[in-house]
Parts: structure tokens; sequence; C-alpha cells
């Protein structure tokens, strides 16, 4: 993910696309943006770490609504505490 613009696309879309899984709908353009970037972080790392590489925008968009299902999971376990 060297362009900003391919990162931005990506993080949109996997954040929205994680929206949808987990809650059914969005969060907007911004939560979508920021949870998916983060999403995308966390996702390349975490594949990575199990000896994954996502290499082109297919496999880096999965790594990415996987990343953003883990952070919406984990934010959903605290917001319940």
């Amino acid at each position: 993910m060297d362009n900003i613009v391919t990162v931005l696309v990506i993080g949109l879309l996997a954040g929205w696309l994680a929206g949808r899984i987990q809650k059914g709908r969005g969060f907007g353009i911004a939560g979508d943006l920021v949870i998916g970037i983060l999403g995308a972080v966390f996702g390349t790392w975490l594949f990575r770490q199990l000896g994954f590489y996502p290499y082109g925008f297919t496999a880096e968009l999965v790594a990415a609504v996987v990343g953003a299902l883990v952070i919406l999971f984990l934010l959903g376990a605290v917001a319940r505490k």
C-alpha cells in the first residue's frame, strides 16, 4: 500500500464493508475511512505475522476488512463493559 489514493480507497471500502458485516450499516464516510485505514494497518500486520503477505488490491482489501472487523469486535467488547 504505497500509493496514498490506494490506501484511502482500500480504507474506505474496508471500513464500509466491515460496518455492513458487523452492524448491518456503515459509520459514515469519516468513520468508515478511519476504521478502514486502522484495519488495513492492523490486518496487514496480522497477516504478515501469520506468514501471509497481501499483494494486490484484492488481497490488501481482504486484509483490511479482516483487520477492521477485529477492531470493531474489540471496540464492541470494550463498549459493553
